[in-house]
């Protein structure tokens, strides 16, 4: 289908709003009725053929007292839907009186199959009939819909002569025109950068890296292809078209099923009519409403292949709440056993796009030869966010220690139609062929794109058939060349390591501070001014350099005195009578005779015959990120890195987390060339000739 008539007829229906609903809508409501009557007009046309034959078997059912006719009227219909109503779109168009029009429109509507009911009713489009039919405009829709001037039918328009006025509309073009309205509509309404529909050509990208890879080894049988965030249906429609496609160059013989999941009823009404369109009733059956991480509609279900593009920037509140919050979450696809403990792979609230890639591997199918492959668009942040130990990091280090990521696709800038930022298509799989084991190839296809004639929203770039091959080929030769990088697993990976320093505390008494303390404390507390004056006066001293040395010696004042100091005593000796002092002792919290293990570098430390430990100072608290790569690991860095330049830090092994993070910059970084310095100082001393001339002129002058 050339893209100038497929154009037109976008065009077409676009001025449809403009032209009947202009002054009876506001312009965000005109999708309410141009997408569902798109739907219908579509439907109407495909049914055209076999109406008759409907109306007939439904007055034979009718007569001999048969009431579920449903699967009876598709068989004559040919399609998994029907409308058994007396009319057709065109018949409407003869009604002068618009309250006939109305009741006739509804008696058709009412006509359609019950899988049809479900998409009006998801459209809300009975909602709007009302609206139109008071404003006298009901009339003016249909006319349009069903104008001569473009064909909605997949049968050509033929002139007296037997030539083609106007092409059919095939499915595949039919479901291109749906988007294409869609992404008008979204841009003309604003909508958010998660909420845009996935370009054809990133598609087909995503679907040739899905299957090429595999050809060979698919076999004969049937496989299920699965998309938990499937908008419009999209993906899915040229997934299915890849593989039949292949099975029919290698010749083999297998069914493909697919399953969809979508949230938003409105894309899910398009989805089930594309699906309704293809002919198979079974797989409209298989599209599910509603959302995919708080009500999955396929819990018990494995996939061969999965892909979609999830949305990504979109909080998940809502869903959390569901599943019973954020923190409390159990789903065992986002929370499992792994490094020998529960494993919680729940992202921040804010953006809850690495939950689909999650659920896709809960999925996977393991007992069989072909395993299970994804393939999912994500924005940058999925590479990076999250600390060690929290949800996204946790993901990525699940995924690669698992030995599942096999690649990432970098991706022009502008691919996608109502957002510009950079995205990345991961492939994921949990049979990696040989030479792929224990790696993860990156590919930086950014500068790989063609740009386009005319903008279509954000996009302005897209995948030629030759580009789509290239990255293909980049990623099925798997060497590492300006685009692409082939890195270990454990290169991702780093660990996030606490580094203490000690306390150091000086103990400093004067009148001042004892005024302060008097004044403060209650009346039952006022014993520990009289211990602390009681210490200072007996000796002599102002200034202590040792915090330990100072507490042990006013217990003892305070035992000779019958007293007792408790925890708020203590502190209240810190809160007055202390500064952090770096040239004074470290602060032991604990001593022990007991013999323990020595070690420094964790903080334990042996003084005389004495295994003790010291407090930490918080502000001196330090973060170190060491690759788990690193040569000699944790303690090696540490010996290397830090020893040298804090003898008395420690490591606080109770806090050391595993992290993962994936930077193309790291990796892609191509330096700035400066300019050659001969160059730079010739252009100096030309200037500086010429400047010189133009003083010699203006002085002279």
């Amino acid at each position: 289908m050339e893209n100038g008539f497929h154009n037109k007829i976008v065009s077409f229906i676009w001025s449809i709003a403009d032209d009947e609903l202009r002054d009876v809508f506001v312009r965000g409501k005109y999708r309410d009725v141009i997408l569902p009557m798109t739907v219908i007009r579509r439907l109407d046309a495909v049914l055209e053929d076999t109406k008759e034959d409907v109306l007939a078997m439904k007055e034979e059912l009718d007569d001999i007292g048969i009431h579920n006719q449903v699967n009876a009227l598709c068989d004559v219909s040919g399609h998994a839907f029907y409308n058994d109503s007396p009319f057709t779109l065109k018949d409407l168009t003869s009604r002068t009186k618009k309250q006939q029009l109305e009741a006739d429109f509804i008696a058709y509507l009412d006509g359609f199959s019950p899988n049809v009911q479900e998409i009006l009713e998801k459209f809300h489009f009975r909602n709007q009939i009302r609206v139109m039919t008071d404003a006298d405009v009901l009339g003016g829709v249909v006319e349009k819909f069903v104008n001569p001037r473009i064909n909605l039918s997949p049968n050509p328009v033929l002139d007296d002569n037997g030539e083609v006025l106007l092409p059919g509309l095939d499915n595949h073009t039919m479901g291109t025109v749906f988007e294409e309205l869609i992404r008008k509509f979204n841009e003309e309404n604003n909508e958010e950068a998660g909420e845009h529909f996935t370009p054809r050509d990133a598609v087909k990208l995503m679907t040739d890296i899905m299957f090429k890879p595999v050809a060979e080894r698919i076999k004969d049988g049937t496989y299920l292809c699965y998309d938990g965030a499937c908008g419009s249906g999209g993906m899915l429609t040229i997934a299915d078209e890849r593989l039949k496609q292949l099975g029919k160059k290698h010749d083999r013989n297998f069914s493909i099923h697919l399953y969809g999941q979508e949230s938003q009823a409105e894309t899910y009404a398009i989805a089930k009519a594309d699906m309704m369109l293809k002919g198979d009733g079974s797989q409209a059956d298989n599209i599910s409403f509603g959302s995919t991480l708080s009500a999955d509609a396929n819990a018990a279900m494995e996939f061969d292949f999965m892909l979609s593009n999830p949305p990504y920037g979109k909080s998940w509140a809502s869903d959390s709440r569901r599943m019973g919050g954020r923190t409390q979450l159990t789903d065992p696809r986002f929370v499992t056993n792994f490094a020998e403990d529960e494993f919680r792979m729940v992202p921040s609230q804010s953006d809850g796009q690495l939950l689909f890639l999650a659920n896709n591997i809960a999925k996977m199918k393991h007992n069989t030869e072909l395993g299970s492959r994804i393939v999912q668009v994500h924005n940058g942040s999925s590479l990076f966010t999250g600390n060690a130990g929290q949800g996204e990091s946790n993901l990525r280090r699940y995924i690669i220690e698992k030995d599942y990521l096999e690649a990432i696709i970098a991706l022009p800038e502008n691919m996608f139609y109502n957002t510009g930022i950079a995205t990345y298509i991961w492939v994921v799989t949990n049979r990696k062929e040989k030479r792929r084991k224990g790696k993860v190839q990156l590919i930086n296809a950014t500068e790989l794109k063609s740009p386009l004639r005319i903008n279509l929203g954000n996009k302005n770039c897209e995948l030629t058939d030759g580009i789509r091959e290239q990255i293909s080929n980049i990623y099925m030769n798997f060497e590492e060349n300006k685009y692409s990088q082939i890195l270990d697993n454990e290169q991702f990976g780093y660990y996030e390591v606490t580094v203490e320093r000690p306390l150091r505390l000086r103990v400093e008494i004067n009148e001042e501070r004892l005024n302060q303390l008097r004044q403060k404390v209650d009346e039952k507390d006022q014993f520990i001014y009289e211990l602390v004056v009681k210490l200072k006066d007996q000796d002599k001293k102002e200034c202590y350099m040792n915090y330990n040395e100072y507490m042990n010696n006013l217990e003892q004042i305070a035992k000779e005195s019958d007293e007792r100091l408790l925890v708020r005593h203590k502190r209240l000796v810190e809160d007055y009578f202390t500064e952090i002092d770096e040239k004074a002792e470290k602060v032991v919290i604990k001593s022990s005779k007991k013999k323990e293990e020595e070690n420094p570098l964790y903080g334990s430390f042996k003084v005389e015959d004495k295994y003790i430990e010291y407090e930490q100072n918080t502000d001196l608290r330090d973060t170190e990120v060491i690759p788990l790569n690193y040569d000699g690991g944790i303690e090696g860095y540490f010996k290397e890195e830090v020893r040298p330049f804090a003898e008395d830090a420690w490591i606080n092994d109770t806090r050391t987390r595993i992290g993962y993070e994936i930077s193309f910059t790291k990796y892609f970084y191509e330096p700035e060339q400066f300019r050659d310095l001969e160059d730079i100082v010739s252009d100096i001393k030309a200037l500086e000739e010429k400047t010189d001339r133009l003083l010699d002129e203006i002085v002279g002058g």
